[in-house]
């Protein structure tokens, strides 16, 4: 059984039809790799699995039962995170507070709730070890590297036990050592049975470690294949329009 499916799914914003009658499923441990030009639909599809929008037409099932989110934070309590193009971290913050933030651990000190730093930090430091990455708790977010930043914003899917992780073009602007530190974090969600949906523009990154690849043109679907069974020059052919479906 797939973890989640969209079938049928559209999107109208008034006249603008921005997706149109999308089916699409996850399974457990997958990467799917999400390609298509700027105004494919890509954002839209995310945004209504993330519980931003909310389908015009179509259903979603997680598990076989049906999902309906009004909210993000319904998306939250279904395991299913996003990692935004833009990070949304804190610079002045540390990478724990970062990671815990909107989600701070507390302790009661006698009458008083505060902050518990120690075991934010603790916790903190075994899911960037779990990630093997080098990021430390508590060094400052301003003073880390692209690769780290995106570790401090994957390790806070782990805080919410991910089941499905959505991200946004995680190695856009960033140096060639900082993206393969980021394509070796979505193998470890990988290996560790969660789902990721990668937005990207970059095909050597989606044929690196996408298991299948979904191609959308002008809010529609076109392919939904195995990476295996395709090529950089198909995909291409596909986002342009050259090749109408595959």
């Amino acid at each position: 059984m797939a973890l989640l499916e969209l079938e049928q799914v559209s999107k109208h914003f008034g006249p603008i039809h921005a997706l149109d009658d999308v089916s699409l499923s996850l399974e457990p441990g997958q990467v799917v790799g999400l390609m298509g030009d700027n105004g494919a639909g890509k954002s839209t599809l995310v945004k209504i699995i993330a519980g931003n929008f909310r389908p015009t037409h179509g259903a979603m099932r997680m598990e076989g039962v049906d999902l309906v989110m009004h909210r993000p934070i319904d998306a939250l309590k279904h395991g299913i995170e996003i990692v935004h193009q833009d990070l949304a971290l804190c610079d002045n913050l540390s990478a724990a507070a970062n990671v815990f933030l909107g989600r701070e651990v507390q302790k009661r000190i006698g009458p008083f709730k505060v902050l518990d730093y120690a075991t934010m930090y603790r916790r903190a430091g075994e899911i960037f070890a779990e990630l093997r990455s080098e990021t430390r708790p508590r060094h400052l977010v301003r003073q880390m590297s692209g690769g780290q930043r995106q570790a401090v914003a994957i390790a806070r899917t782990r805080i919410g036990d991910a089941r499905i992780v959505l991200m946004d073009e995680p190695t856009a602007a960033i140096s060639v050592r900082q993206v393969a530190e980021v394509l070796h974090l979505i193998q470890v969600l990988r290996d560790r049975g969660i789902a990721v949906v990668l937005i990207s523009h970059r095909m050597p990154d989606v044929f690196s470690v996408a298991d299948r690849v979904v191609v959308l043109r002008r809010g529609r679907k076109v392919a939904d294949k195995a990476t295996a069974d395709s090529s950089p020059e198909e995909v291409t052919g596909l986002i342009t329009g050259a090749i109408e479906r595959a």
